[in-house]
């Protein structure tokens, strides 16, 4: 009897990190479903399905999550930005889909916070291994709707059934792009580890885990990944040499964000 296929939504699939794990996520066996405003087709695999349009649409949410076993939310607004558009896109929008995969019976979700959720916290120094759970204020409308989605994800896993996992990611590019994401990065490989790793883990509700890389300098803990089987690979202190002289380690964890004005457009 031939396996059933597996079916994968992934939302904000035309983004930064939506591209580097749509191509690392295709495989023989697995369905991909893609969700964004545009599709630049040289970043859709071969068999995928596309749907175009908003988070925040319900109607399109609602097919967007039939039939699935899993989705990855990447879908939202990457930085900071005005207080309506950022509670529209980011809060609303992550509620919209937890109540479609609600209805439509999904079990997991993989939700994208982000390290601006405690960004107003001190910087470490390397190896300080800060626990998940640790308390400081976001760092911005942008870090605040995080914790917002953390939130929202923590709601759904206790009172609907839903396998919720929040990962604060880190700073995810192709490279590590400055001195601070030493310490921050988490490699595009790395990111689908984790993916992988959500997708066959015991249903535990609601996790929250960091979304960074085996990294010589890192200031947060991997150690609610690992007991979830995410076990990362790289290790950012490979490009030590060759980092641009930008994006420096300030005084907050959240780099430039505490001090850039709240509600003015900024990306990551």
């Amino acid at each position: 009897m031939a396996q059933r296929e597996q079916r994968l939504l992934i939302t904000g699939s035309n983004g930064v990190v939506g591209r580097m794990l749509t191509a690392r996520l295709a495989r023989e066996g697995r369905r991909l479903r893609l969700l964004d405003l545009d599709h630049d087709p040289d970043f859709v695999p071969a068999g995928a399905e596309v749907l175009t349009g908003s988070v925040v649409d319900r109607e399109l949410v609602a097919r967007a999550v039939d039939g699935v076993d899993a989705v990855v939310h990447l879908a939202g607004i990457p930085g900071e930005d005005t207080w309506e558009r950022i509670l529209e896109v980011n809060v609303h929008g992550s509620w919209v889909l937890l109540d479609a995969a609600r209805a439509a019976g999904v079990p997991k979700v993989l939700l994208a916070s982000s390290n601006h959720a405690v960004g107003m916290a001190p910087t470490l120094d390397a190896g300080a291994d800060l626990a998940v759970d640790a308390i400081a204020p976001p760092d911005s409308y942008y870090g605040w709707s995080k914790t917002a989605v953390e939130s929202l994800g923590r709601l759904f896993g206790a009172r609907t059934g839903l396998d919720v996992l929040a990962v604060r990611i880190g700073s995810c590019f192709p490279e590590p792009n400055g001195e601070r994401a030493l310490a921050t990065w988490m490699s595009p490989d790395d990111v689908a580890r984790l993916v992988e790793a959500f997708l066959v883990a015991a249903p535990a509700g609601y996790r929250c885990i960091w979304g960074v890389s085996d990294n010589t300098r890192r200031w947060w803990s991997l150690e609610e990944g690992r007991a979830m089987g995410y076990e990362p690979v790289d290790d950012a202190e490979s490009y030590a040499g060759s980092v641009p002289a930008l994006n420096s380690v300030s005084e907050w964890l959240g780099g430039r964000f505490p001090e850039h004005p709240l509600g003015e457009p900024m990306g990551l």
